[in-house]
């Protein structure tokens, strides 16, 4: 073997190349949150390559921001060239290296899902699956949640029949969206309630009300439901309000997975905004932040559930030693479609088996669910596939 070669299978790999390609899934039934209307989900594919051939893969939805465009622009020459032994060091230094784009909003967005990347590449380069090189030693069954109730314009009765279903197949959480009227939203919720006696269900508002007497109005409609939480009560931006609400519901409070500010999770918890913190790896910091951030969260005597991404944060539950519920998207419905063509779960009396135990986060990418969708990859991050 030539000296330059032994060298290099010597030393720790560096980052040749980050892409990041989108990927727009057009939806069956357009999705109407207040003046959010959703037509399509667009997700952001990042690929990492390192000199030893090894390649890490995470996702994100853009939520219709420049994401892609960040990443080549502030986030990818920062990581190329970096050794892949240290994701965290190198996360802190994109971090640090344009404070007023990345350190919230869509700029903390790109930068998470790349550091979700080198991660899943770190433990690649290894031979680790991620929760093993995160230093997990057990990855147990989790508490499942199945996202019912999409579109989010179907009545109560089509809802309770996708209930059901998953309930014969093993499922005893669900949680229900905002419908386009408040009586709908509570049909629908009473539907699920009268199939489904004892399950946990949540209740999705989706940002669509703007004040605490909207959203208290409305709890003490369905408090008799006895429902696990409301979740995303209102837009971000006001911690004391979240906490005004929490103190006037009797339903507990959760919130927190869209965000990921330089104040986030700070400002809810010193607020004493929450029952449940809500996570995102994609959107509060990648791997490299979170689990401080549910070491905040435990400091506070606050519980936290992650947002959908599944196959990303029942990895990370196990890793960090958390038992906090998954959630999953019936495939077709226009949840989360991504996922859709993944690696399902297998759920036993409300619990989910661990996913395949493989190489970092797994098979992230499915090429040919891909090919079926509106693409725009001007640096190949699909190529060689």
């Amino acid at each position: 073997m030539q000296g330059k070669q032994k060298d290099m299978l010597a030393r720790t790999p560096r980052i040749t190349k980050v892409r990041a390609a989108s990927i727009n899934h057009r939806l069956a039934s357009p999705i109407h949150y207040g003046n959010w209307v959703m037509t399509h989900r667009e997700f952001v594919l990042v690929r990492l390559d390192a000199e030893s051939g090894d390649a890490g893969f995470a996702y994100c939805l853009s939520r219709e921001g420049p994401v892609a465009e960040i990443i080549r622009k502030t986030i990818a020459p920062v990581y190329v060239g970096s050794n892949i032994d240290a994701p965290e060091e190198i996360f802190y230094r994109a971090l640090w290296s344009n404070h007023a784009t990345h350190a919230a909003g869509v700029g903390m967005r790109a930068l998470s899902v790349v550091d979700i990347a080198a991660w899943d590449l770190s433990a690649k380069v290894a031979g680790e699956s991620i929760s093993h090189h995160l230093g997990g030693i057990n990855r147990p069954p989790l508490p499942a949640t199945a996202i019912v109730g999409y579109p989010p314009d179907i009545d109560g009765q089509a809802t309770a029949r996708q209930v059901e279903e998953l309930w014969d197949r093993g499922w005893r959480r669900f949680k229900v969206p905002i419908a386009p009227t408040i009586d709908l939203s509570i049909e629908r919720l009473e539907a699920v309630r009268s199939v489904a006696p004892d399950a946990w269900v949540g209740f999705d508002l989706n940002m669509v009300l703007r004040s605490a007497a909207e959203v208290l109005a409305l709890e003490r409609r369905v408090r008799h439901l006895r429902l696990g939480w409301i979740e995303d009560v209102v837009p971000p931006g006001d911690a004391s309000m979240v906490a005004a609400i929490r103190a006037g519901s009797d339903t507990p409070i959760a919130i927190g997975d869209d965000q990921g500010g330089s104040y986030y999770p700070e400002a809810l918890l010193q607020a004493g905004s929450v029952d449940v913190l809500r996570i995102d790896a994609t959107t509060n910091g990648g791997v490299t932040r979170l689990r401080q951030i549910i070491r905040d969260a435990s400091e506070h005597g606050v519980r936290v559930a992650p947002h959908m991404f599944p196959h990303i944060h029942s990895r990370l539950m196990a890793a960090f030693g958390v038992e906090a519920p998954i959630e999953w998207g019936i495939p077709g419905t226009g949840v989360h479609p991504m996922d859709d063509a993944l690696e399902q779960p297998v759920v036993r009396d409300g619990l989910m088996q661990p996913l395949a135990d493989a190489p970092g986060f797994g098979d992230l990418v499915r090429r040919s669910w891909i090919d079926e969708q509106f693409v725009n990859d001007p640096d190949g991050a699909l190529d060689e596939l």
